[in-house]
């Protein structure tokens, strides 16, 4: 239902909703520089550490599809409101917890709050805008939520952390979400799609979420017991029967979480096939150049946030050329480019020693990486978006969506354990009570590991957008008649 016909601004509904998607914005970015922090606070091993961030992205991403159906179902205000509440919760309980388990159960609930939130808050700002110029204008916001939140998620995770603590970034969310709530119960009109049926997929999305997690907590504890052992080969075999239960029930489901037969589009499956692995070594890299600044160069938290800005401006820098570069030199062609700038960027990570300069050896790396992830992740989403029909736009979007955050968590847990075996080795060749010096070496030594596994996901993920389309699967979108679908 359009806001004016409740006698409701538009545009107050529009602040309202983009603060609510800040929130769930900021928080993902806010975390990663009090990650030191929380670690020396709460005595968390490092294999330990990555589930912070990773609880977080396998809930958000296992559930983004069941709360935007959820919300289309039941009243897009109702879910919004309600994810806003768990959210709320959740951010007070991880400011509250003070053991790892504690913090990162509820880590999970902020991103089970996160999938009903974002795919709600959308769904509201396309109801409210009718298409046109203003909806234009008004998903423009939305956009530059992601990315200014983002940005200033670095900076105010440092401050807070460094005037206050760790648990001021969850705290800080608590009365955001208390005055979001009350302003939007007040003003923000329910809608539902009265045309759908009366059902979602929740044991589609249990399946595969609880899938992915075995899965990851698989991985992580491979590094302490190895992979032949009887507690990872359980929990992998418990992954495989999961996912595959997940294909089973999402065949024969009336309504599916996730319809099967949309990967016959062969744009949705590569550009699908493509972020997952992209997010892979993405996501890896912020998590352990966070841990470099603190732990090895020695940054504050705020000096830290500051560090990482710049990566924001290359992000809009990359987006920026992108928008040009595909009419010139094709929509399959640029991401190519971007991989190879990423690529290289990560790279040039593999200079980096205990005793390496911010400036010269550190952000040349960054600006390459992050410009070579704005051009990436541009033409990557009107591809993913493209050749399918209007009525499996949303299912498109929050499916490439799903992808990257699933298959950030999946390469942080691989990578995190790569790099926590490469630091065990070299402190236990360094003897039994290490040196600052010797540790710092074997901190630089693990994160070499994941700067190159990451580059070659990267230069992956490139190569297979180039295998999986032709240039013609693509035309529409290099020639400019495509245009994305937010989500």
């Amino acid at each position: 239902m359009n806001a004016r016909a409740h006698g409701v601004n538009p545009w107050l509904v529009l602040v309202l909703v983009c603060l609510a998607q800040f929130m769930v914005v900021l928080d993902a970015t806010i975390v990663n520089v009090a990650l030191p922090s929380i670690q020396a606070d709460l005595g968390m091993s490092e294999s330990s550490l990555q589930w912070i961030v990773n609880a977080y992205a396998l809930l958000f991403g296992g559930f983004l599809l069941l709360g935007g159906r959820a919300g289309d179902l039941i009243g897009r205000k109702r879910v919004f409101l309600g994810g806003l509440v768990l959210f709320t919760v959740a951010s007070l309980l991880c400011a509250l917890a003070t053991g790892e388990t504690t913090l990162i159960v509820a880590r999970g609930l902020q991103g089970l709050g996160a999938a009903l939130v974002s795919p709600a808050a959308l769904s509201i700002v396309t109801t409210t805008f009718a298409e046109g110029a203003e909806r234009t204008k008004a998903l423009g916001v939305w956009a530059a939520i992601a990315v200014g939140g983002g940005a200033v998620g670095l900076v105010l995770g440092g401050l807070l952390v460094d005037v206050l603590s760790w648990p001021w970034i969850f705290f800080v969310n608590v009365p955001v979400g208390i005055a979001a709530f009350l302003v939007s119960l007040r003003y923000v009109p329910e809608s539902k799609d009265e045309h759908m049926h009366k059902s979602f997929d929740l044991a589609g999305a249990a399946s595969v979420t609880a899938g992915l997690v075995a899965l990851v907590y698989g991985i992580v504890r491979s590094s302490a017991l190895g992979w032949g052992s009887t507690e990872v080969l359980g929990f992998l075999a418990l992954s495989a029967v999961l996912l595959v239960g997940f294909v089973f029930i999402e065949r024969r489901s009336a309504e599916p979480l996730v319809r099967l037969s949309i990967f016959s589009v062969r744009t949705v499956r590569g550009a699908n096939a493509a972020m997952f692995v992209v997010a892979a070594g993405l996501f890896s890299m912020f998590f352990f150049n966070t841990l470099y600044v603190q732990r090895v160069l020695g940054f504050s938290p705020l000096e830290a946030g500051f560090a990482f800005v710049p990566f924001t401006a290359g992000v809009i820098i990359g987006a920026g050329l992108s928008q040009r570069l595909v009419p010139a030199l094709g929509a399959r062609e640029v991401p190519l480019i971007g991989a190879a700038l990423g690529a290289v960027g990560l790279l040039l990570f593999l200079r980096l020693t205990p005793d390496s300069s911010y400036l010269t050896d550190l952000l040349p790396g960054i600006m390459l990486a992050s410009i070579g992830m704005g051009l990436l992740f541009v033409p990557i989403t009107l591809i993913a978006t493209s050749g399918i029909p209007n009525d499996d736009a949303g299912l498109a979007s929050g499916l490439f969506n799903t992808s990257q955050q699933i298959g950030g968590a999946l390469g942080l847990a691989l990578l995190s354990t790569l790099a926590t075996n490469r630091t065990e080795d070299e402190l236990a060749s360094a003897g039994a009570q290490p040196t600052a010096d010797a540790t710092a070496d074997a901190l630089v030594s693990g994160f070499h590991v994941a700067w190159l596994s990451s580059a070659i996901l990267l230069a992956a993920g490139g190569l297979l957008l180039l295998g999986l389309l032709r240039r013609r699967d693509v035309a529409a979108v290099s020639e400019g008649e495509v245009a994305p679908v937010a989500a």
